[in-house]
């Protein structure tokens, strides 16, 4: 079968003819919504593309009411989580015949509005939201307006939310030091503002209080989540008068700072000083020393979220993805002492 002369617009009726079945059997078996498995599909199918037939998606989905398109909002794409979070998103919107396109807003909730606003002036049919606050008013502005929205990376605990068990995350990264023999061990955890700093910080809680280990003062450090914060608070915590064995970092940007500051002080990462990050990010196992770190399926974060926009009114509206600790170099017993 020759593919149209250049230039040719193929038709779905020409499809149809080539297939030997007829129109509407011919336009169900190309719409990416129903990706029948049937043998007469596949044959319209692969016709379709001897055609060389493209199927104008955008107008079908307008005459239903729909773009086929989602907005995602996060706060920068200079953030490696963030950058991972939306390609997932990306590539699990595509696997239901959606586009995604994101758009940046940084952390002032004026700008994350009017970036939301942007995406919702190009008609998408939902918004995901990766911003971060716990105060943000976003998600209930939306509910209010009925916009189609999921959250992700967080929750505020009524938006539908996929998100990684942050609680579960933050007590596998403390019981794996517990494990390994150290009790003096300090936190340091995301923005208090944060759903993910402060589950991250409850499950270390709750694991250091099992162990009944009480933190010193000062060992318990809320940080930003850069690695100028974890070079900062590596810097409070690794002083020459005393020092933990031991440090949850509440994510690898973190961890990686607490590194930075470690090296300054001649303290090695994995022999003086065991570390534990969080993500698990694709430079973690690449460091110097590899870092120890909880690994969050951003995979299946992703089709999660995309299933609640989906289907707005499936139950559970929050549902969490159970995180893995990924044990590395970094994170070792604690050092014998003089």
């Amino acid at each position: 079968m020759e593919r149209a002369a250049p230039g040719a617009i193929v038709t779905l009726k020409d499809v149809a003819a080539a297939s030997g079945v007829s129109i509407s059997t011919a336009s169900r078996a190309l719409d990416e919504r129903s990706a029948s498995r049937s043998a007469a599909a596949a044959h319209v199918r692969k016709v379709a593309e001897e055609l060389g037939y493209r199927r104008n998606s955008f107008a079908s989905s307008l005459r239903r009411g729909e773009t086929r398109t989602l907005g995602v909002l996060v706060p920068r794409l200079s953030d490696t989580v963030m950058a991972l979070m939306f390609e997932e998103l990306e590539r699990a919107a595509s696997s239901r015949g959606y586009f995604a396109m994101v758009a940046t807003s940084g952390d002032d909730p004026g700008d994350e509005r009017r970036a939301a606003e942007t995406l919702l002036d190009r008609n998408v049919d939902g918004l995901i939201l990766a911003t971060a606050r716990l105060d943000d008013e976003l998600p209930r502005l939306l509910r209010e307006r009925n916009v189609v929205h999921a959250l992700v990376l967080r929750t505020d605990g009524v938006s539908p939310s996929a998100l990684g068990d942050d609680e579960v995350g933050g007590y596998l990264a403390v019981r794996h030091l517990i494990d390994l023999g150290h009790r003096d061990i300090a936190v340091v955890t995301g923005p208090s503002f944060t759903s993910t700093g402060t589950a991250r910080l409850a499950g270390a809680r709750k694991a250091l209080g099992e162990a009944g280990i009480t933190p010193r003062d000062g060992w318990l450090i809320a940080a930003g989540y850069g690695i100028e914060d974890g070079f900062s608070a590596g810097e409070s915590l690794l002083g020459p008068d005393s020092r933990p064995s031991a440090v949850f970092a509440a994510n690898d940007n973190i961890a990686m700072g607490i590194m930075a500051a470690a090296h300054r002080r001649n303290v090695r990462i994995g022999e003086d000083l065991a570390l534990v990050g969080y993500n698990d990010t694709p430079l973690a196992s690449r460091l110097p020393t590899p870092l120890t770190s909880v690994h969050v399926h951003l995979d299946q974060i992703a089709r999660t979220a995309i299933d609640l926009i989906i289907d707005p009114g499936q139950e559970p509206r929050v549902r969490k993805s159970m995180p893995t600790l990924i044990p590395r170099e970094s994170s070792g017993p604690p050092k014998a002492r003089d």
